[in-house]
């Protein structure tokens, strides 16, 4: 027998004739779940976030069901554009610390740590970001106590995690650009402005941008009431979150 190299795995296994498996390596990342599209505006007495129910794998549609936007605490909301595993974790993070924060201090936490929490996550989650799995680019909302009467402001956020806050509308997903146009064509041209909506008319204009949306998108869900298919609407005002439900935003599409 032939020495052998202390250390020298492969020459030990020829030496005892015993093949080597070859395992071929992929060129591909696993295709991801994606979620999308989100968006959120001002209105009349407060702030509307919604986004549609689809969730697509390339070219696949994974389902029409899922709920992209999403309670935090009874105050804020939190809306989620890209992968569902990574964003659906994050905002149960989130609800976890807001609770225990509640409760060991006997008081909500402010909304400037909020937003910072959130974006806190998104920095813990750079390595995936980076390597292209599990990027997120969510969107926030939360209400000011420090002002009265409380205010709702929007936030969004890169991926890396930097937070913005919204004047009027922020919007995220592949069906972002559609509907930002939308939005900023109604904010100059429109009457009513998106701002000055009532509830009706901003759940109405909302449930329109999406079908919009839908047609220039195709991982953009859209309404289909045929199908009982709304999308997952919430607004924020000075009393909290509540949830506009399919019900409901059927009579205000058709009203």
């Amino acid at each position: 027998m032939s020495e052998l190299i202390a250390g020298d795995f492969l020459s030990l296994l020829a030496s005892q004739k015993i093949p080597v498996l070859n395992a071929e390596r992929g060129t591909h990342a696993p295709v991801q779940t994606q979620a999308t599209t989100v968006f959120a505006f001002h209105y009349k007495d407060g702030v509307l976030m919604a986004g549609d129910r689809r969730a697509t794998a390339g070219n696949i549609i994974v389902t029409d069901r899922v709920d992209k936007v999403i309670d935090i605490d009874a105050t804020s909301i939190l809306a989620i554009a890209g992968v569902p595993a990574t964003a659906f974790e994050m905002a149960r993070v989130m609800q976890t610390q807001f609770e225990y924060y509640r409760r060991s201090q006997l008081q909500p936490l402010s909304l400037p740590a909020k937003v910072r929490a959130l974006a806190r996550l998104l920095r813990e989650n750079l390595p995936m970001t980076m390597q292209g799995v599990g990027v997120v680019v969510p969107l926030f909302a939360g209400l000011d106590t420090q002002v009265s009467p409380p205010k709702p402001l929007i936030f969004f956020y890169d991926p890396l995690g930097a937070q913005f806050q919204a004047v009027g509308n922020a919007a995220s997903g592949s069906g972002s650009g559609s509907i930002r146009s939308i939005l900023s064509y109604q904010e100059k041209y429109g009457k009513p402005g998106p701002a000055d909506m009532n509830l009706k008319e901003a759940v109405q204009f909302t449930l329109r941008v999406l079908m919009i949306a839908s047609e220039f998108d195709a991982a953009t869900g859209g309404i289909n009431p045929e199908t009982n298919t709304f999308a997952t609407v919430k607004v924020l005002d000075a009393n909290g979150v509540r949830t506009i439900l399919a019900e409901e935003q059927r009579g205000y599409l058709h009203g």
